[in-house]
């Protein structure tokens, strides 16, 4: 079903944005270029092409983190299937789904080797600091001695570094960009048609594994 906000918009078909949302601008000349196309999976579980899905969340990083995302599709066709625009929302829902479980898992992953990194730490600086203590009981008033003990004690707190660095700054950027997934993967999705060619069937072409919800395939022979 199409709609339009005023008669002189290009006819669309979706879901309805809201002015209070940000929209992502994208314009194609068919819908499968927005998937990638070695992916051998069906459409509705395509990954998007990296430079879509670059270009989309670029986009939304701009926009203001307490604002609603949309995205208005500009396709240099007519309208073909009549659930087009759920297919599309749909697989780049799924898309963004997928892209947040695998940040978070990635997330994950980096607490993992931070809880590592700080035992290995900890154990490394208090051998070092029982080391530094033994070097000035026994090498005492030596310059040397202090220049061991003092090296000793550097590289203890050296080897806190990474633990500090995943605890203080590493996962606050990725549990960012888990939530972007998150706002990316229920945002409204919208198609508006730049031609009115209804003699144009191109289309058939743009969705080479898609299928109406009623399409002869899943229909039950009469009796």
């Amino acid at each position: 079903m199409t709609m339009s906000a005023n008669k002189f918009d290009p006819p669309s078909a979706g879901d309805p944005i809201s002015p209070k949302c940000s929209v992502i601008e994208v314009r194609v000349p068919e819908l499968k270029r927005l998937f990638n196309a070695i992916d051998p999976s069906p459409f509705h579980d395509k990954d998007l092409d990296p430079d879509a899905e670059d270009f989309m969340v670029s986009w939304a990083k701009e926009m203001p983190r307490d604002v609603p995302l949309a995205l208005r599709v500009h396709l240099d066709r007519s309208a073909g299937l009549p659930n087009e625009a759920e297919i599309l929302r749909n697989a780049i829902h799924k898309h963004f789904a997928r892209r947040a479980l695998a940040v978070r898992r990635r997330l994950r992953l980096l607490f993992r080797i931070g809880r590592t990194s700080l035992v290995i730490g900890l154990g490394f600086l208090a051998s070092s600091i029982a080391i530094s203590d033994l070097l000035e009981i026994r090498l005492s008033g030596s310059r040397l001695a202090a220049i061991i003990r003092e090296s000793v004690l550097i590289g203890g707190w050296v080897a806190m570094w990474r633990p500090l660095e995943v605890f203080l700054y590493d996962w606050w950027p990725i549990l960012a960009e888990a939530r972007l997934s998150d706002r990316l993967a229920t945002m409204p999705v919208q198609i508006r048609y730049h031609s009115h060619d209804t003699t144009d069937f191109s289309w058939k072409q743009d969705w080479p594994v898609a299928m109406t919800k009623e399409s002869p395939a899943s229909q039950s022979p009469a009796r």
